[in-house]
């Protein structure tokens, strides 16, 4: 496909998000079906312009004084794909398969810079009604937190320590500029490509497939190992959808111990299995999906309860721009109730002197300082420790401030540490 082939395709497919209300992924999906003609390359250059779009949608409408979908893939192309606004013009020629010309208006609107003055939650690309949310988490660096979570993210492998080490993924993935993580001691990273470039599919190499390692973001890695999950324990992975923080633990335990893996949708655990016997992990209970009654003989036995709650989102909109578009104030409340309940189904579990992490992968407070807070006024058996506390033992490298200043609990984000937006909170029950 030519260039302007490619933007054509992509103006379709926002236009098709926006008229059926429906996420990237479906969307990029039925296009691929219905124009069998297109190669992997282009369908991966148009589902890359596609999702720059959606992470600079609300700066890039504003400089362009409109939102439509052909608004957006013009000037992503000017401001994210390093062509001149005379280049995108020229690929707008009204060709068979190419954009209409573009207007003077438009041109102006590729020309032009975002002002200083814009406001926040368009500098930043992020929802408007978020806009005090953000500033409450970051003060001053609401817009700086914000366009960061608007980048390309990197494509972020814990090595599975029960079946290799970090130099060997390394080697088997130095074609690819692997390296090692900044924080992690188990991760490697590939940083992302631009432009029309792919990531590359690790998950179709050698090594993945010997369990050799996961794809899993450096920032979950670190709540997995902040979590302090250690041989000989009793684990509960809570909400364990398809595995990833499991085997994160499992490799932690050293295989030894008992480590349940729950979770109250059964679709969600399915992937488990295959993921549980490629990593060779041998100490997995894999518990009834949704049968919450069944956890109750495990009350006041386990030494750690984990809970990667269900939450927004909103720490990973890199790698799910649309999301941020769709959320709403009424998702938000359903999120809020849901890690309530799991919290409160989570702690009896706890034994005196155990631990319950409680993590999200979301950047607001509602979510994670205030949903801690209202825990423990419900259980003043807990009490919270101190983030730094379970860093330094886990994690070799010198920590960095949590996003939002506490020092209670851990907020990790793409401008202060390079993860994606993770929430890590390590309650101890009294004993």
């Amino acid at each position: 496909m030519t260039p302007g082939g490619r933007a054509s395709a992509a103006i379709e497919v926002l236009a098709d998000m926006a008229e059926r209300k429906r996420p990237a992924s479906e969307a990029l999906k039925d296009w691929g079906v219905g124009h069998r003609f297109a190669g992997s390359g282009d369908r991966a250059a148009i589902g890359n312009l596609v999702f720059d779009c959606l992470r600079k949608r609300a700066s890039a409408a504003s400089a362009m004084g409109e939102d439509s979908p052909r608004a957006l893939v013009l000037r992503t192309l000017a401001t994210e794909w390093g062509m001149t606004p005379e280049e995108v013009a020229g690929l707008c020629d009204g060709g068979r398969f190419a954009p209409a010309p573009v207007s003077e208006k438009e041109l102006e609107g590729l020309k032009r810079a975002l002002p200083a003055g814009a406001p926040a939650h368009v500098r930043g690309d992020y929802p408007e009604w978020l806009d005090a949310a953000f500033a409450h988490v970051f003060g001053d660096r609401a817009v700086d937190e914000g366009a960061a979570l608007a980048a390309r993210a990197p494509v972020d492998l814990r090595v599975n320590t029960l079946k290799a080490n970090r130099d060997k993924v390394l080697k088997s993935l130095s074609r690819f500029e692997a390296a090692s993580s900044v924080y992690s001691p188990v991760g490697v990273r590939i940083a992302p490509r631009q432009g029309p470039a792919r990531s590359p599919h690790v998950e179709a190499e050698a090594g993945h497939g010997k369990g050799w390692f996961e794809v899993q973001d450096e920032g979950s890695q670190i709540a997995a190992l902040m979590s302090g999950a250690g041989p000989r324990q009793q684990v509960i992975d809570l909400c364990a959808g398809a595995g990833g923080k499991t085997l994160a633990l499992s490799a932690q335990m050293e295989n030894s111990g008992q480590l349940y893996a729950y979770d109250a949708d059964r679709t969600r655990l399915r992937p488990i299995f295959e993921r549980l016997k490629r990593a060779g992990a041998r100490n997995i209970q894999v518990l009834p999906a949704g049968e919450a009654a069944g956890l109750r003989p495990l009350d006041g036995k386990m030494d750690l309860v984990v809970i990667d709650a269900p939450c927004t989102g909103s720490g990973v909109w890199r790698r799910r721009p649309d999301a941020k578009w769709r959320l709403t104030p009424e998702m938000l409340e359903a999120r809020l109730a849901e890690q309530r309940a799991v919290l409160d189904e989570g702690a009896p579990l706890v034994k005196p002197g155990g631990r319950l992490a409680y993590i999200t992968c979301s950047v607001l407070a509602q979510e994670n300082n205030e949903q801690v807070a209202a825990f423990l006024t419900r259980h003043p058996d807990f009490e919270v420790v101190p983030w730094r506390e379970a860093w330094a033992a886990a994690v070799p490298s010198a920590a960095p401030d949590s996003a939002d200043r506490s020092e209670e609990t851990l907020l990790m984000t793409p401008l202060s540490h390079g993860t994606d937006g993770f929430f890590v909170a390590l309650l101890q029950r009294k004993a």
